[in-house]
């Protein structure tokens, strides 16, 4: 453990678990404490951000990053020879946004060589379960009717938007859409019956939440909806069909039990899955790039993952049936 996450655990445990201490969640509070501490990264030369908030964006509200050179300032398009990231921010459904996880974005983006939409997924509970699930499939499907191939797309997301992203793939996957080449999960939230073991042996380790705290946030974002409904909590679905998962997580966080139980379901279901369980790292450290060497190593083996799944499936599209891929 570098002495940089040590900090990043320290300024955790004092500023920010004490809030999920408290018996009620207060939505705005969250938001604008997000607001004022969201560190933004600079936009890298050859690179090129736009916020895509306009009516005429929409399903893809959001922000997009590219290479200047695979992607238009004046259009939303991506290369279609290269991988393309759909990334859903965390938050607990109710607060961050794109702009507070630039950081894991662009950290990503530029290590992979991929363009990255960032999705601004309406935020409960003003818009409840399934307003996050339609506009991330929305979204989904926007991308594809642009001429992007679906072997070139990889789902991503952390904490709240890894649930959302592996939900996204299980929604996809029962209405018939051609899935994405892979899902890449950074401490996803996958119960929100909040039933995992580690809720309660890893309350006090956790340096960011406490356990009971889940099963609060979980509230906000479902409203009535029963908390085991696989679209809402995918670790209750049948994760039969999907693409390659790669699951990273901390030892120490409240929410490793659900990153290991969708492992071994999916692992069951003959799911290719990787995951890897990161000794003491706070819940979404990558989130700490470029400050901290464990989250720019967690970024240099996702944008790994990214290349190789989208290699090996567009490989094996492109040959005729019966021939064998050399990637």
């Amino acid at each position: 453990m570098s002495w940089q996450s040590a900090l990043a655990c320290w300024f955790l445990r004092r500023q920010f678990r004490p809030e999920t201490l408290k018996p009620t969640i207060n939505v705005e509070k969250a938001r604008a404490l997000t607001a004022r501490r969201a560190w933004s990264p600079r936009v890298p030369k050859g690179w090129v951000l736009r916020e895509c908030n306009g009516p005429n964006d929409m399903p893809l509200r959001g922000e997009w990053f590219g290479p200047v050179h695979s992607a238009q300032a004046s259009n939303i398009h991506a290369s279609t020879d290269r991988p393309t990231v759909l990334y859903c921010h965390g938050g607990g459904y109710y607060f961050c946004s794109p702009r507070s996880h630039r950081s894991i974005v662009f950290g990503l983006a530029t290590r992979a060589d991929a363009p990255v939409f960032s999705l601004d997924y309406r935020l409960a509970p003003e818009h409840r379960f399934p307003a996050a699930l339609d506009d991330a499939c929305a979204a989904y499907r926007r991308l594809i009717a642009t001429g992007i191939a679906a072997e070139s797309i990889v789902m991503a997301g952390d904490s709240a938007g890894g649930g959302l992203a592996l939900a996204t793939l299980l929604a996809l996957r029962d209405a018939g859409d051609p899935l994405p080449s892979g899902c890449l999960l950074f401490s996803p939230w996958t119960d929100l019956a909040a039933t995992g073991a580690t809720l309660r042996t890893n309350d006090g380790r956790d340096p960011m939440f406490s356990g009971p705290a889940i099963a609060l946030a979980a509230k906000v974002y479902l409203g009535d909806a029963p908390a085991t409904h696989p679209y809402a909590s995918p670790v209750y679905g049948d994760l039969n069909g999907l693409p390659p998962l790669y699951i990273m997580a901390g030892s120490t966080e409240v929410l490793l039990d659900d990153s290991q139980r969708v492992a071994d379901k999916a692992r069951a279901a003959g799911v290719d899955c990787e995951f890897e369980v990161w000794e003491n790292m706070p819940h979404v450290w990558p989130m700490f790039a470029p400050f901290i060497p464990e989250a720019n190593r967690a970024l240099d083996n996702a944008a790994a993952f990214v290349r190789r799944v989208t290699s090996a499936r567009s490989g094996a599209a492109a040959q005729p049936p019966g021939a064998m891929s050399m990637v």
